[in-house]
């Protein structure tokens, strides 16, 4: 089953530390991926580069790090969705207000209920969101 990964868990396979409670859920959804593919929106792309540019210019990591990141993300099956941007101002907005959510999370949101795919997110506003919106959060049953 395809699902919709948030930045909160992708962010995780390249600082895990940053927040070790979610490091079992961030795999369990690495894990599941390589069996069956995943969608991000197209501002996914935009918020790993910014994580991956900010975490080697503090020093949290080097830029063999940062490469084998890259390198690997480019290996995942996860597919870039092209239509986030025709959505930003309108059903996308909309979640962002009525959820009370920034709009880049709402992008997460917009996509799973178009394509009615479950969200796998560590955000909380964001997984609460989604469950007001009737979305499946990965890995609840």
């Amino acid at each position: 089953m395809s699902f919709v990964i948030d930045h909160s868990v992708s962010a995780l396979w390249l600082l895990p530390h940053s927040r070790p409670t979610g490091i079992g859920y961030a795999e369990s959804v690495l894990d599941e991926l390589g069996r069956s593919g995943a969608w991000v929106p197209g501002n996914w792309a935009l918020d790993t580069a910014d994580l991956v540019a900010r975490a080697e210019c503090d020093g949290l990591i080097s830029a063999a790090r940062a490469g084998a990141f890259v390198e690997l993300l480019g290996r995942l099956d996860i597919q870039i969705d092209q239509a986030t941007s025709l959505h930003a101002l309108g059903r996308t907005l909309e979640l962002a207000r009525r959820h009370g959510i920034p709009a880049h999370d709402a992008a997460y949101l917009e996509l799973a209920v178009r394509e009615q795919l479950a969200l796998a997110t560590l955000n909380g506003a964001l997984a609460d969101a989604a469950a007001a919106a009737g979305v499946e959060l990965f890995g609840s049953a």
